[in-house]
């Protein structure tokens, strides 16, 4: 790391976390409305990761987890 280089803080990672768990939400959804059995199992299992990365962090899912799995 350079001088005058930045490392992200804490609020960052997390709202890093929780645009991806967005992002992740809606590729589920187009899959399994495309019954893409093998791309949502895919994608579950990184749902599943940055769900319990944000758990961990302290993030309330209630109002963003879409899926509920």
């Amino acid at each position: 790391m350079k001088a005058g280089d930045c490392m992200p803080n804490g609020l960052e990672i997390t709202k890093a976390a929780i645009d991806e768990f967005k992002e992740i939400q809606e590729y589920m959804a187009s899959a399994k409305k495309e019954n893409a059995t093998e791309t949502y199992a895919k994608l579950k299992r990184k749902y599943l990761s940055l769900k319990a990365v944000l758990n961990v962090a302290g993030v309330n899912l209630t109002d963003i987890d879409e899926m509920k799995e």
